[in-house]
């Protein structure tokens, strides 16, 4: 449906106003298309500065200058009735006047109109088991969660939660869920405490989801968030990629990949669900246990890179950022060893923490990072290729 580029539709998108089935084909073509993601970006950028403009009264002068204007120009109207018409500037003025004024009032009120709509967004929600409370109210089959409402389930209640035309949300047992904004260029969740299932398909870092110690930015998948009684989180992501952020701490976490985070320091590192209980814990120290000046990380560095496989990469790259001097540079000889970096890409840059070489790095290891597509491809090329032969037995016989 979206072969052609979608730009004409992009302000209706922006805006919500298309059917979740149309907002979810433009999605994935903007993840897709260079081109229209550029021009996405501009429009959210016109919708951010138009969401910034103060909303001013008009004056009660100008009132009675409208009277004043429109009594003059009905009486000339009479006058011009009996009298041959003439297209004098000075006749037309107070017209063009009074109709630029009216114009005004006209696009002033509708701004005003559109602007208290939305000065009070809310989105659908569906109740799927037990009495979920939004405020202190059980919620019926269908309401609505406004702006700085929270929804809270029990031990036996769930919700699912409609994300404007860009996606759903299910709220799991026990969990206290707020929606915190929702705009054509931003909806924000916050997960307080118990586990929500996210399923986007807007384009990426539209869906944000804020918890205790980093914030979800979705880029364009599917994924499980928990937070426990500490404000702890454990993502999981099962299609596309999510960002976990805190200040200047950035995890990518893509699909078949966990990462957890911790209050006062944000994510960890991401590694895939299949690696050994062994490895996490080995990771888990890393990213979290309190650094003496006595403890020393060589011993659970080296498990982690002894264990590594070449789709580990992933933890590997970020750990590079993460550990400084000699743990780095065995951090370095690993990665290196299991997929040697691209041309332009040398030992002194990424030492150095260069940003062009080690994002040249992360794009050239991206392919042994999702869900072993590649491994797939490979397959289908081999069956593709023994049922050609087969067919070409089954010719000469």
């Amino acid at each position: 449906m979206f072969a052609k580029h979608v730009t004409k539709d992009l302000s209706a998108y922006c805006n919500g106003e298309l059917s979740p089935q149309d907002s979810r084909g433009i999605a994935e073509h903007l993840i897709a298309c260079q081109r229209c993601r550029a021009e996405f970006e501009e429009i959210k950028l016109g919708v951010k500065f138009a969401e910034r403009l103060p909303k001013i009264a008009s004056p009660n002068s100008l009132w009675s200058e409208l009277e004043v204007l429109l009594d003059a120009q009905f009486g000339e109207h009479k006058i011009a009735h009996h009298k041959p018409r003439r297209f004098s500037t000075g006749i037309w003025q107070p017209r063009f006047v009074a109709i630029a004024a009216i114009l005004i009032l006209v696009v002033g009120f509708g701004a005003y109109w559109l602007y208290e709509r939305d000065s009070n967004p809310s989105w659908e929600v569906a109740r799927l088991d037990g009495s979920p409370l939004i405020g202190s109210y059980k919620m019926n089959e269908k309401s609505r969660l406004a702006v700085g409402q929270w929804l809270e389930t029990d031990n036996v209640s769930r919700a699912k939660i409609q994300v404007g035309s860009i996606g759903q949300v299910q709220v799991d047992q026990n969990s206290r869920v707020r929606l915190l904004q929702t705009r054509p260029t931003e909806h924000r969740l916050e997960l307080a405490r118990g586990r929500m299932s996210a399923h986007i398909w807007a384009p990426p870092r539209l869906f944000f989801v804020d918890t205790p110690s980093a914030v979800a930015a979705d880029l364009g998948c599917a994924y499980t968030l928990e937070v426990d009684d500490e404000g702890g989180s454990l993502l999981r992501v099962t299609s596309g990629w999510v960002a976990l952020q805190l200040k200047d701490r950035e995890s990518m976490v893509p699909a078949g990949a966990a990462c957890a985070t911790r209050r006062g320091i944000g994510p960890g590192t991401p590694y895939f669900e299949d690696t050994s209980e062994n490895f996490r814990q080995a990771l888990f120290k890393l990213d979290f246990q309190p650094q003496d000046t006595d403890w020393s990380k060589i011993p659970t560095l080296n498990l982690v890179l002894m264990q590594s496989r070449p789709r580990d990469t992933l933890t590997l790259w970020h750990l590079l950022s993460r550990l400084e001097g000699a743990d780095r540079s065995l951090v370095y000889e690993r990665l290196a060893a299991l997929s040697p970096p691209p041309a332009g890409v040398t030992r002194d840059g990424v030492m150095q923490l260069d940003h062009e070489m080690l994002k040249a790095w992360k794009a050239d290891l991206e392919s042994t990072w999702s869900n072993d597509s590649g491994i797939r491809k490979t397959w289908v090329k081999i069956w593709t290729g023994a049922l050609g032969k087969v067919k070409g037995l089954e010719r000469k016989k």
